[in-house]
C-alpha cells in the first residue's frame, strides 16, 4: 500500500492493481499578516557591521551592538534609544561610515628583552567602541596558556588550553581566535587575529588595551545615508528585503534626496518620514517639497520645528530631528491607527514652543494644506506633544493619510508573501475557489470587531468591508490561455476622524424629544 503526496502520483498511468493512498493538504488555507512593526534606522555608530542590517530589540542590544548615544549628527544609537522609548522594539539598524573608519587593535608581545609581536588582535568591527577592548594572556596548566578578551557590557571570551612553544604557540592562538576551538567554543565575536613574527613565549603579566578605533563619522553627508543600490547595497538600500515598513534616515534634511526616498518606499512597501532643516518654517519646507516634485504616499515630510529630548546617558536636553519620533511612533502603532493627536511621551519641547511661538489654527491648516506634518503642543486632545496632521505628502485626498500608506503596504506585502505557490499550478475552478477563500478569510479577520485591537477595515455605515472576485468574469478564456489568473480585491479602510463637528442648539424655546428606540 504505497503512500503518495498529492500531485506526485500519475493516476492515469497506473498498471499494478493495489491500494494507493494520496495525502491531500487542507483546501482551506489561512494566512497571517506580515509584521508591521519593523523599523529600519540608518545612521552612524561606534560598533557593528557597515551597510549590513542587524536586529536590535532592547537597550542591552543597543549598548552591545552599536554603543551608547553620542551628541552628534546622524547618530544611530540616539535614534535607537528614542525608538525603544516609544515602543518600537523590532529594529533593523544599518550603520554607515564615510570610509575613514578604523578598527581598534593591539599587539600581543613576547618576553624577549626587546619584545616582539606574536599576534595582533583587531576589532571585528571598526569604531571607537573597540577602544574599550582589553586582552590578556595567562598561564593555566603546565605548558598551556589562556587568552581572555574583554569588552565592557559583554561576556568575556576565553580561549583556554593553548599549547605549543614559540611560533607554534602564536599560530595556535591565531587559529583559536579566528576558527574557534573544536568542541569548546566558536570563533571570537569581538576580534580577529593575525600572526606576528615572535618565536618566544608570551608575556603573561601585561593587560593589553586596544586603541586606534574610529567611527568614520567626520565627513558624513545626507547622501551617504541614502547610499547606493545594486550588487553592493549601501545605506537605505541595505534595507531591501528586511520587511522594514517604516524607515528613519537619521537627521536627513536634504530635499534633493527625497525623490530617491519616495521611489524606494513605493517599490519596497515602506514609509519614510523626513523633515526640513532645524528652524525651517513650513513655507520653506513646502517650497522644498514642491521643488523636489515629490507627490506620493510613501514619503512623510515634517516641518523644521525640531524636537528636544532628554539624553539620560549624556545628561543633556538635545535637539533631534522630528522624523526620529514620527518613525518610531508609526512603527509602534498598528497600521490602521493614525499618529494624529496621539501623545508622544518622551518629548521635552520643540523649537517653536521654547520660543513661545505656538502655532495658530490657520498655521496648522496651512501645514496640512502644504502636505506636511508637525509635532507640537497642545493637541486637540489635551496639553501634550503629538502630530497635528497625520498626512503623507500625496496630493490625492484619498491617499494622503498615514493610515492609507500603512494599511496599503501591510495588505500588499501580506498578499505578496502568501500566494507564490499559485505559480506553476493548473488554473481550475478548485484553485480559484481555494485562493478566493483564503483571501476572504484573511480580510474577514481584519474586519472582525472582536479581534485584539478591534477591526482594521470596515464600513461604519454597515456596508461590506471587502470583496474578492476570481471567476470567469475577470478571467476570460483569452487571458487564461496566456497563463494569467486575476484576483480583484477591494478593501474599505477605516477613515480617521479629522474634523468633529458638534451642532449645539440651545435656548429656552428649544423643544427636546428623547427617543427610547435602539439605534
Amino acid at each position: 500500500m504505497p503512500i503518495y503526496q498529492a500531485g506526485s502520483l500519475n493516476t492515469a498511468a497506473l498498471s499494478a492493481p493495489d491500494l494507493y493512498v494520496q495525502v491531500v493538504p487542507p483546501k482551506t488555507r489561512f494566512i497571517n499578516g506580515v509584521a508591521t512593526d519593523v523599523l529600519g534606522i540608518v545612521g552612524v555608530a561606534s560598533w557593528g557591521p557597515v551597510n549590513s542590517p542587524f536586529l536590535i530589540g532592547s537597550a542591552v542590544d543597543q549598548q552591545r551592538m552599536i554603543g551608547q548615544p553620542q551628541v552628534r549628527k546622524y547618530d544611530l544609537a540616539t535614534a535607537v534609544a528614542v525608538s525603544l522609548q516609544l515602543g518600537a522594539s523590532n529594529i533593523r539598524a544599518v550603520r554607515v561610515t564615510d570610509s575613514t573608519d578604523v578598527a581598534a587593535s593591539v599587539a600581543l608581545k613576547d618576553t624577549a628583552g626587546t619584545p616582539v609581536t606574536g599576534a595582533t588582535l583587531t576589532g571585528i568591527y571598526t569604531g571607537t567602541l573597540g577602544n574599550n577592548l582589553q586582552a590578556s594572556i595567562s598561564g593555566t596548566a603546565v605548558g598551556s596558556f589562556k587568552l581572555t578578551v574583554i569588552m565592557p557590557g559583554q561576556n568575556p571570551e576565553v580561549f583556554d588550553n593553548l599549547t605549543g612553544s614559540g611560533s607554534a604557540f602564536w599560530q595556535g592562538l591565531v587559529n583559536a581566535v579566528n576558527n574557534g576551538q573544536s568542541g569548546i567554543r566558536g570563533p571570537s565575536q569581538l576580534v580577529v587575529a593575525s600572526i606576528g613574527t615572535s618565536s618566544a613565549a608570551p608575556n603573561t603579566t601585561n593587560t593589553y588595551a586596544f586603541a586606534g578605533g574610529t567611527d568614520g563619522a567626520t565627513t558624513l553627508t545626507d547622501s551617504v545615508l541614502i547610499g547606493m543600490d545594486g550588487t553592493t547595497r549601501k545605506g537605505l538600500y541595505a534595507l531591501r528585503g528586511t520587511n522594514a515598513q517604516v524607515i528613519n534616515l537619521v537627521d536627513v534634511t536634504d530635499s534633493t534626496q527625497w525623490p530617491s526616498m519616495l521611489t524606494y518606499g513605493l517599490s519596497e512597501g515602506a514609509y519614510l518620514p523626513t523633515q526640513g532643516p532645524a528652524g525651517a518654517s513650513y513655507t520653506t519646507v513646502s517650497t522644498s517639497l514642491n521643488t523636489a516634485g515629490c507627490d506620493g504616499y510613501a514619503l512623510k515630510v515634517l516641518v523644521g520645528d525640531w524636537v528636544y529630548w532628554y539624553d539620560q546617558v549624556n545628561g543633556v536636553n538635545r535637539m533631534l530631528a522630528p522624523a526620529t519620533f514620527a518613525a518610531a511612533e508609526l512603527a509602534a502603532l498598528a497600521p490602521h491607527i493614525s499618529p494624529l493627536n496621539k501623545p508622544l511621551r518622551n518629548v521635552v519641547a520643540t523649537q517653536r514652543q521654547l520660543a513661545n511661538q505656538p502655532y495658530s489654527l490657520p498655521e496648522i491648516g496651512a501645514i496640512n494644506t502644504a502636505r506636511l506634518d508637525v509635532i507640537t503642543n497642545p493637541c486637540p486632545g489635551g496639553n501634550y506633544f503629538g502630530h497635528r496632521s497625520g498626512l503623507n505628502c500625496s496630493s490625492n485626498p484619498t491617499q494622503n493619510g498615514d493610515t492609507y500608506t500603512r494599511m496599503t503596504n501591510f495588505i500588499a506585502l501580506t498578499l505578496a508573501a502568501s500566494f507564490g505557490d499559485v505559480v506553476g499550478q493548473n488554473q481550475t475552478v478548485d484553485l480559484r475557489r481555494e485562493k478566493k477563500s483564503t483571501l476572504e478569510s484573511f480580510l474577514a479577520n481584519l474586519a472582525d470587531p472582536t479581534r485584539s485591537g478591534g477591526a482594521m477595515i470596515g464600513d461604519p455605515n454597515g456596508g461590506p468591508a471587502f470583496s474578492v472576485q476570481i471567476d470567469k468574469t475577470n478571467n476570460p478564456d483569452s487571458r487564461v490561455a496566456l497563463g494569467y489568473m486575476q484576483a480583484d480585491v477591494q478593501v474599505k479602510y477605516l477613515n480617521v476622524v479629522r474634523y468633529f463637528l458638534i451642532n449645539v442648539e440651545g435656548g429656552g424655546s428649544v423643544s427636546i424629544t428623547v427617543s427610547t428606540s435602539p439605534r
